[in-house]
Order: C-alpha cells, then sequence, then structure tokens
C-alpha cells in the first residue's frame, strides 16, 4: 500500500503538512503563541479594525486578554475531532474581558450563550438546502443569509457594540479572507453584514449575510462586545463552528446555476449512474455518492488540507476543483485513491467492487493512507461526491472510444509495417474503451468571456498538467470549438473526444504514409445521467459538432494545426469505394460467440478483398493481450453487394485469457486487390455479467430495522472464490462488506441482511459481487423511507457499518 509521501505539491511551502505517519487519534495541536496572535492585526485593537467609530480607544489586542485555548484549526468533525482526527479545543466557561482577568464587570455587554439554529429542521439548514447533511454544526452556503440568536446577560442599548468574528486557518487575516469582521448594523467587506431583526428582553436576533466570494470551509464563530463598562469576547465553542459552502442558489456565486431542476440533480442527488461498455453493449451501475453522510464534509475539507491549500485560495471554484482533481489521485501528492489497472487488486479492493464514495473518503479520513484501487470509474464518482458536498453543480460522464493522446499530436495515431500487421512499439497512443470524468458548472472569469458553463475535472491521472497529475477545469466550450490554447488541459481533453484515428503504413524506403484516417471513430458517444430520471442522457452535441459536419471538422483541424503534427491531413489519399463493419453478438459471460466482418462494394466494379482477423483480449484502457485467434479470408465483390466473414469463439478459447471487464479487441486489416484501397478497423466487444437482484422484505421506516434479500446466479461453469459482496447506501446504510466464501459453478444463491434508515424519502440500496473469477456485478433497489412516526423524520440509529464480516448463506440452489 502507499503510504504518504513529504511533500504536498505545487504548495510545499504551506506551513501544515501531513503527518509522516497517520493514526487515528493525533495528539492536540499546541496552543498558538499569545505574541503571534496579538500581532494578527498590525497592532491595532479590534475596534479600530472592524469599527471606525470604536477605535477611540489605542488598546491593542493583547488589552483583549488571552484567547481561549485551542488552535485555529483547518475545520473540525462534529464527533469531537478536527478534519485530521484531532480532538478539538475545549471552549472555556467564562468571557474574556479588557482587563485579561475574566472578570465580568457591571454593566457589560455579556453574550452569555448562542443558538446557530442549526438543527436539520432550523430555517437556516432548510434555506440554505444543507438539512440532509447528518451533521449538527450550522452549514450553511455562502452569499446567502442565515439567523442566529444572541443570548445576553442585559438588554441591548443603542450605544453597545457587537461584532460577529469568523476565522480559519493556521494564520487569520483580514485582507486574506481568512478573518472575518461583522460589526452588527453597519455593512461589512465585500458583501458580509449583520442586521438586527428582533430584540426580545435579553435575547438579540440577527440576520447574518455571508460574502458570495467567501472562503469555504470551517469556520471558528466568536463574538465581541463594547459597551461603556467594557469589552468582552466569547469564548469559542465548538459547538459554534461554521460550514461555510459555495451556493450554487445566488447569482452572485461563481457556480450559480440558473435551473432548479439541474440544483436538485447534480447538488442534491446522493446517487447516479455511471456508463461503461461500449458504445454498442452500454452497461450501467449506480454510484452512492453519499455527499451528505457523517464524515464525508469533513473528508472533503480534509483533502483541500493535505494539498496545502492556502486557505486564501479556496473561495475561488477554479482552484478548489483543479486541487480536486488532483487530489482524487495518490499520484504526486499522496491523494485519496492509488490507481491500478494491473488485474491484480489483491493488496485491495478490486475498482470494480466499489458501489459508492463513502467507505473511501471515511478511510482517508480516518488512515491519511490512499485507498486502494481506482479506476477512471471510481475517481470520477469520488470526484462528483467531493464537488457536490463543497456546493458544485456536478455530474459524472462517460466518453466511448476515449482517445488517450501521448504525443500531443491530437491525432490517434496506429502504426503498421508493409503487411498491414500492426507495430506495437510505436504504438504508444491508445482508445480506451470507456473513460469517465467530471463535468462542473462555474463562470470563468479566468478566460475570456463565452467560456462559462460546464467544465471538465479529471481525476484519472493520465497525463501530468503543469507538472502534476490533475486535469481541467476545461471548458466543453472551447473542446467544441477546438480551441486548444484555452486552460486548461483543452488539447487532451479535445484529443479524447473529437480526434481522427489515423492509420500509417511503413514503405519501402522506411517512411510512413497515411493509408487510412477513420473520422467518426473517437467520442463516439458521450453520456450522462438524465435529471430526475434513471434513463441515460446524450450530451456529444454539448463537446462536438455534429460528425462529419463542416462545423465538426474545421474544430478537428484546427485543434492540429496546433499540435505536433500540424501537416497531417496534407499525405492523407483517398480512394474509397469497399466500405467495412464489424458485428458482435451480444453475450454473456461463460457463452460461446461470434464476430462479423460485413464488407459492402459500393463502386461500380467488381472488388477483391483480403482481409485478416487478429483477437485478444484487452483492458477497457485500450491496452491489449496476444492474439488468442485469427482468421484469413478472400472475399469477392460484385458491384453494390455485400458479404461477411464470420469467426466463432468458444468459451474455451477466451476463458484462459479473460480479464478485467471481460472486453476483446478485434483488430481487422483488409486490401482491395483492384483500387489498392486498405482497410483497419478495430473493434471492441464485451462479454455480459449477470446483475444482483435485490428484494425488500417489508416496509421502510427511519429508526426501524429492515431487511433486504439478494439473490446471484453464477453465470461460469467454474466456482468463484474468496467471494465479497458490498452493500451500501445513504441514509440506509453504511458502507457495508460482507465475506461470503466460494459459490459453485453456476449455482445459485441468496443472502438477507438488516439495516435501519436514518432519513427519510426515496433512497437507493446498492450491492455489489467481487471474485478472482468474476468482477463487474452490481444490484440496486429503490427504497422509499417513511419518516418515523411523530419524530422529526431524522435518526441517529445510522446503518451498521461493520466489515468484513463473514456471512452464511441464507439458500444455496442448483442451476
Amino acid at each position: 500500500m502507499e503510504g504518504p509521501r513529504s511533500d504536498v505539491g505545487r504548495w510545499g511551502r504551506n506551513p501544515w503538512q501531513p503527518p509522516t505517519t497517520p493514526s487515528p487519534e493525533p495528539e492536540p495541536e499546541p496552543e498558538p503563541d499569545r505574541r503571534s496572535r496579538s500581532r494578527r492585526g498590525g497592532g491595532r485593537s479590534f475596534w479600530a479594525r472592524c469599527c471606525g467609530c470604536c477605535s477611540c480607544g489605542n488598546r491593542g489586542d493583547d488589552d483583549w486578554g488571552p484567547e481561549p485555548s485551542g488552535s485555529r484549526s483547518r475545520g473540525t468533525s462534529s464527533r469531537g475531532r478536527d478534519s485530521r482526527g484531532g480532538r478539538r479545543p475545549e471552549s472555556r466557561g467564562s468571557g474574556v474581558n479588557a482587563a485579561g482577568d475574566g472578570t465580568i464587570r457591571e454593566g457589560m455587554l455579556v453574550v452569555t450563550g448562542v443558538d446557530l439554529l442549526c438543527s436539520r429542521s432550523d430555517q437556516n439548514r432548510r434555506e440554505h438546502h444543507t438539512d440532509e447533511f447528518e451533521y449538527d454544526e450550522l452549514i450553511v452556503r455562502r452569499g446567502q443569509p442565515f439567523h442566529m440568536i444572541l443570548f445576553l446577560n442585559r438588554e441591548y442599548e443603542s450605544s453597545d457594540r457587537i461584532a460577529l468574528e469568523l476565522l480559519i486557518g493556521n494564520n487569520p487575516e483580514v485582507g486574506k479572507g481568512t478573518h472575518v469582521i461583522i460589526p452588527v448594523g453597519k455593512g461589512g467587506s465585500d458583501g458580509w453584514k449583520a442586521q438586527v431583526t428582533k430584540t426580545n428582553g435579553h435575547n438579540l436576533n440577527l440576520r447574518v449575510h455571508t460574502s458570495p466570494n467567501a472562503i469555504i470551509g470551517k469556520f471558528q464563530f466568536t463574538v465581541r462586545t463594547r459597551s461603556e463598562a467594557g469589552e468582552f469576547q466569547l469564548p469559542f465553542d465548538p459547538r459554534n463552528e461554521i460550514y461555510i459552502l459555495f451556493n450554487p442558489w445566488c447569482p452572485e456565486d461563481i457556480v450559480y446555476v440558473d435551473h432548479e431542476d439541474w440544483r436538485q440533480e447534480y447538488v442534491l442527488n446522493e446517487s447516479g449512474r455511471i456508463y461503461y461498455g461500449t458504445e454498442a453493449q452500454i452497461g450501467e451501475r449506480t454510484w452512492n455518492y453519499g455527499q451528505f453522510d457523517h464524515g464525508v464534509l469533513d473528508a472533503c475539507l480534509y483533502i483541500l488540507d493535505r494539498r496545502g491549500m492556502p486557505y486564501g485560495g479556496r473561495g475561488d471554484p477554479v482552484s478548489v476543483s483543479r486541487v480536486v482533481s488532483a487530489m482524487v489521485n495518490s499520484l504526486d501528492d499522496n491523494g485519496v485513491l492509488i490507481g491500478n489497472w494491473t488485474g491484480d487488486y489483491s493488496r485491495g479492493t478490486n475498482p470494480s467492487a466499489w458501489v459508492g464514495s463513502v467507505e473511501i473518503l471515511l478511510s482517508y479520513l480516518r488512515t491519511g493512507y490512499s485507498v486502494p484501487y481506482g479506476q477512471c470509474w471510481v475517481f470520477a464518482g469520488v470526484t462528483t461526491t467531493v464537488l457536490r458536498c463543497l456546493g458544485f453543480a456536478t455530474r459524472t460522464v462517460t466518453n466511448f472510444n476515449s482517445a488517450h493522446d501521448t504525443d500531443t499530436s491530437l491525432t490517434m495515431d496506429i502504426y503498421f509495417d508493409e503487411n498491414m500487421k500492426p507495430l506495437e512499439h510505436l504504438n504508444h497512443d491508445s482508445v480506451w474503451n470507456f473513460h469517465v470524468w467530471n463535468d462542473c458548472w462555474m463562470k470563468r472569469p479566468d478566460l475570456p468571456s463565452g467560456f462559462d458553463g460546464w467544465q471538465v475535472v479529471d481525476a484519472t491521472p493520465q497525463e501530468t498538467s503543469s507538472g502534476i497529475f490533475c486535469c481541467g477545469p476545461c471548458s466543453v466550450e472551447s473542446v467544441k470549438n477546438g480551441l486548444v490554447y484555452m486552460k486548461y488541459d483543452t488539447p487532451f481533453i479535445f484529443a479524447e473526444v473529437n480526434s481522427d484515428k489515423v492509420y500509417w503504413q511503413r514503405q519501402d524506403d522506411g517512411s510512413f504514409k497515411i493509408v487510412y484516417v477513420e473520422e467518426k471513430a473517437i467520442g463516439t458517444l458521450i453520456v450522462t445521467k438524465a435529471i430526475h430520471s434513471n434513463n441515460r442522457e446524450d450530451i456529444t452535441h454539448i463537446y462536438k459538432h455534429p460528425e462529419g459536419s463542416e462545423a465538426e471538422r474545421r474544430a478537428v483541424e484546427k485543434a492540429a494545426a496546433h499540435g505536433s503534427k500540424p501537416n497531417v491531413y496534407a499525405t492523407r489519399d483517398s480512394a474509397e469505394d469497399v466500405a467495412m463493419q464489424v458485428e458482435a453478438q451480444d453475450a454473456v459471460m461463460g457463452q460461446d460467440l461470434a464476430v462479423s466482418v460485413v464488407l459492402t462494394n459500393r463502386g461500380s466494379s467488381r472488388r477483391t478483398v483480403k482481409l485478416h482477423l487478429y483477437l485478444c483480449v484487452t483492458y477497457y484502457t485500450g491496452v491489449s493481450g496476444p492474439t488468442f485467434k485469427e482468421a484469413k479470408k478472400e472475399v469477392t465483390l460484385a458491384p453494390g453487394a455485400s458479404d461477411s466473414v464470420t469467426m466463432p469463439v468458444a468459451y474455451k478459447e477466451y476463458k484462459p485469457h479473460l480479464v478485467d471487464q471481460g472486453a476483446m479487441l478485434l483488430n481487422v486489416s483488409g486490401h482491395v486487390k483492384e483500387s489498392g484501397q486498405v482497410l483497419a478497423k478495430q473493434h471492441t466487444f464485451r462479454l455480459r455479467t449477470p446483475d444482483l437482484s435485490l428484494t425488500l422484505l417489508g416496509a421502510a421506516v427511519v429508526g426501524q430495522e429492515c431487511g433486504v434479500q439478494i439473490v446471484f446466479k453464477n453465470p461460469l461453469p467454474v466456482t468463484l472464490t474468496n467471494v465479497v459482496f458490498r452493500l451500501e447506501g445513504s441514509g440506509l446504510q453504511r458502507p457495508k462488506v460482507l465475506n461470503v466464501g466460494d459459490i459453485g459453478g453456476n449455482e445459485t444463491v441468496t443472502l438477507r441482511q438488516t439495516f435501519v434508515p436514518v432519513r427519510p424519502g426515496p433512497r437507493q440500496l446498492i450491492a455489489s459481487l467481487d471474485s478472482p473469477q468474476l468482477s463487474q456485478v452490481h444490484g440496486v433497489i429503490q427504497v422509499d423511507v417513511a419518516p418515523a412516526s411523530g419524530g422529526s423524520g431524522f435518526s441517529d440509529a445510522g446503518g451498521d457499518s461493520r466489515s468484513g464480516e463473514n456471512i452464511p448463506m441464507a439458500y444455496r440452489g442448483g442451476a
């Protein structure tokens, strides 16, 4: 397993460094030096800095007396630990007066308590769309007002002065937005302000406006007062800490989205569909994003901490999304997930076995170690969780036939020898069967006008960007129009969706000549989950103009002109009257199958075609194994006629060669005798895997135990060993791992489990099965949870999170 590294990437000089030996319970941080705190305001008193009318005194910060003990933490969890697992500072029992001795003098305005109205059912959480977070602290979205009540020792008078104070980071500074001072009744800086809405005896109701440009994170909160009798500061209290998030409901926020149905889907939906496979054989799996599960928000903020990202930059969505794309993978910075495409997952979890992001993020928060293992859909699923949790409208996107351009040519170059046999030592570019990344919505003030909207963020580590394994945010509009000079990483993403596949043949003199250009082979379909539906939405049109259109060709050639082979199209020959199409029958893992090549003569003369078919297994990344079956055939075609060549493949032929996801690659090359036309095509297809069948065993009610039955039939004639089930669902079940042993060939098994829902409403319970012999097996069931009778609709029961439990089968049946 990969351990933490001593560097934190590009912000290596940030004063906070990741722990070299993480533990679940680090020691508390030492109390900051009081003298360093007194210099925070540059020697000016608090009131001189926050309120000009109250700056008549010349006392420095030390005149306020010592601040309560405890560091300015980076953000803490609601369970008494900070975002790295450390214990939170304790609050002091009394306030601080000007003399610094804790004495409360008669007439002083003392804040005896604060009610932040932070319950999930309170007005603040409901209005800020944060009521689903399984947290007890106040969670608000920036640029939007929230309410609080101050409890005072006496009635509030017009001569009294009150200021609210929010602090974040190790060294809060007003100029960096990490130390926010809000005088009550007066406008603050950059949209911060606080107003009295009601006075009721010793209670003071306030309405607080946060800046739409505020830093996101977890802030410590205090109140300062000044009256004729003296000055007072409310001690820091962990219960009064405030999370501030990005706000897609606020028109002044850069992440604003002007569609309520989009916000409901792309910010608030806790589950989604991720698509995989091939364009002709699309598979789908449900993913539990779980952005509101307890601990996930702390994990998201911890990710920014581990990167060493300056707090002053955490108000910029462009910078935050770029850091997230870097930190979700473990390269460079010991981030969340270790990528693994080798097929050997014995030291971690098979990427196909994950059913959601929660277990991954909580493990990273708890241990500080990168989690093994991830592939593109896992990186994308976790990125969706993190960005939605922080307040971005985000969706998970799948691109079928996704190119990986390694030489910045913006074309997929495939090299053959004189006999059209692939020259593997030259074929460094690859085409992934599918690749999954993210779109997030924001304005781009750092770009010229016209590039706001969806931005690509890709956390899968493929190539470096400015020396770091990250990608984006990249304007989808710039990709569509081939504007590859726009930041960030537009050339790479353009090649993924709209490059041409260029076939080069070695000539007698050793040079290479383009013999075929496949214009519609890359980015053939780009999809995401539809809004308010489990249907698939085709979004190819936002990434590229219609294939073959003048606008699309212009975008391709404009992009290629900025690549490493700007004159690639100048050497192209064209004389193509024989068309070729490849078809593969839909087959389930364990069955025999057949592939066919259909040839059509569109010319007016007879054509003779020599075909060569090579079949091998392939990873979804385009990396293939050795050829295990091949066929040669000569076909004669009359004008306008079609004919096909079929190659049967038995289970026993492909079984020894199977790799992840059961994908195969058919390489077809051909040569037309009469015209010299070269035919070339690569066709990928996959073997389907069975689904898990989930059945609910009774009604689901918050706080009450409910049962679920899982049924699975082994499609293979061989025994599945070391079978592991995973079960997870936000508001239903914390991540649970079940070890069930072996399942015999063609055997049917039934598994029963119970869970206790903690939140009402429509939920999804997701399961997966994994074994060394079979993976990519999933199932999901919709669970409509009723509120607890006479209760608030929420429960603290929590789902069972036992891991690695050995589970006996409830029933084993035959085939």
